[in-house]
C-alpha cells in the first residue's frame, strides 16, 4: 500500500488531535455532569430527610394541638360547670338579699309600731335619721339637731316642736305624725310661722319643712311634694325620703 501523501497525513494528524480535544472534552464535561449529579442526588437526600423531620414534627405538633384542644374542652366544661354554680349562688343570695330587706323593713315597722305606742317615734326614728337625711337631700351639715323642743314666749304661751335643725343660712323643721294626713301637710305651714315667732334669732333663716310617719298614701305624699314638703316614712334605713327622685324641696 502505497504511503500516504503528505498532505493527507497532516489532515488526519488534526482530526486525530481533534478527537482526542473532543474525548477529552466530553470526558471533563461528563465528570461535571456525573459530580453535579452526585450533588443532586446528595441533596435530594438531605431534602427528602429534612422533609420526613418535618412531618415527624408536624405529627407531634398534631398530637400536641389535638391535646390542647382536649385540654380547652375540659376546662370550658369546668367553666360551664363554674357558671351553673355561680348562677345558683347568684339566685340564692338575691334571695337572701330580698329576704334580708323584707325582713329589715319588718323589723323597722315593728319598731315604729312600738315607738308610736310609747309616743317615742321623733327620738327613735326620726330624730336619729335627721343628719343623713338633710346631708342627702340639702347636701350640707347642720349645726344643731334637736327634738322635743319646748319653746316659751314672753307673753306665757308655749310650743313645742317635733324637731328641728339649724345651719348658719337654712333651717329644717320637722312635723312627725304616725299617721300623716293632708291636714297635717297644711299645718306645717302653720308651724313654720309659729318656728319664726317662737325662735326670732332664726327667724330670717328659710325654713325646709319635713313631715315624718309610719308609712305615707301616695295621694298625701302628692300634696305634700306639691307644697315643697320633704316626706319621710318608714323603710330600709328606718326613716328614708319617700319623694320622687329629682324632688327639690321649697325653702320656705
Amino acid at each position: 500500500m502505497p504511503a500516504p501523501l503528505p498532505a493527507t497525513a497532516e489532515r488526519v494528524d488534526r482530526l486525530e488531535a481533534s478527537i482526542d480535544r473532543f474525548v477529552a472534552s466530553v470526558g471533563i464535561e461528563f465528570n461535571k455532569l456525573y459530580k453535579s449529579q452526585q450533588r443532586t442526588a446528595a441533596e435530594m437526600r438531605e431534602f427528602k430527610d429534612e422533609m420526613r423531620e418535618f412531618k415527624d414534627e408536624m405529627r407531634e405538633f398534631k398530637d400536641e394541638m389535638r391535646e390542647f384542644k382536649n385540654e380547652m374542652r375540659e376546662f370550658k366544661d369546668e367553666m360551664l360547670a363554674f357558671k351553673d354554680e355561680m348562677s345558683g349562688f347568684k339566685d340564692e343570695m338575691l334571695g337572701f338579699k330580698a329576704e334580708s330587706i323584707a325582713e329589715r323593713r319588718e323589723m323597722n315597722r315593728k319598731w315604729g309600731d312600738l315607738a308610736n305606742k310609747l309616743g317615742t317615734m321623733v327620738e327613735d326614728l326620726v330624730y336619729p335619721s335627721l343628719p343623713r337625711i338633710l346631708r342627702e337631700t340639702l347636701g350640707r351639715e347642720f349645726d344643731s339637731i334637736q327634738a322635743r323642743v319646748r319653746l316659751r314666749l314672753p307673753d306665757g304661751r308655749v310650743r313645742e316642736f317635733d324637731a328641728f335643725a339649724i345651719a348658719p343660712e337654712v333651717a329644717a323643721l320637722n312635723s312627725t305624725k304616725a299617721t300623716l294626713r293632708s291636714a297635717d301637710v297644711d299645718r306645717l305651714i302653720d308651724e313654720i310661722a309659729a318656728f319664726r315667732e317662737f325662735l326670732p334669732a332664726r327667724a330670717h333663716l328659710p325654713v325646709v319643712g319635713i313631715l315624718a310617719t309610719l308609712s305615707v298614701d301616695d295621694s298625701v305624699l302628692n300634696y305634700a311634694e306639691r307644697l315643697g314638703f320633704l316626706v319621710l316614712a318608714v323603710g330600709d334605713q328606718v326613716m328614708e325620703v319617700k319623694n320622687r327622685p329629682g324632688f327639690e324641696p321649697r325653702f320656705w
